[in-house]
């Protein structure tokens, strides 16, 4: 008498979509975390840019990127204007100074 599982034998016919079965489980798992990673991830960043957004209002008065974007170029031209004047400054401290320097010499 041959003896008795309780748990029958795959036949040869069925291993080959038990295994897939097994890897389709697994991918189904793996796909599953990743879901729930990237939904964490929205959700950081969602609260990240909410947090962002009300910096930008409170320091500039928008959070629209538009708006930031060219008072950012007027600041840029503003910061251009101000570095040129400046440059205008030290060259005419300098012109003086070598003025004074010729008087002391000759």
């Amino acid at each position: 008498m041959p003896p008795t599982n309780s748990r029958p034998q795959p036949q040869a016919a069925d291993a080959g979509p038990q295994r897939e079965l097994e890897g389709l489980k697994a991918e189904y798992e793996r796909l599953r975390d990743d879901k729930v990673r990237a939904e964490q991830d929205l959700a950081n960043l969602t609260r990240q840019l909410a947090e962002l957004e009300a910096r930008a209002r409170a320091e500039y008065g928008t959070a629209d990127p538009a708006e930031l974007a060219a008072l950012l170029t007027r600041l840029r031209e503003e910061n251009a204007r101000l570095v040129a004047e400046y440059r205008e400054h030290i060259q005419g401290v300098r012109r003086d100074l070598e003025a004074v320097e010729r008087q002391f010499e000759g």
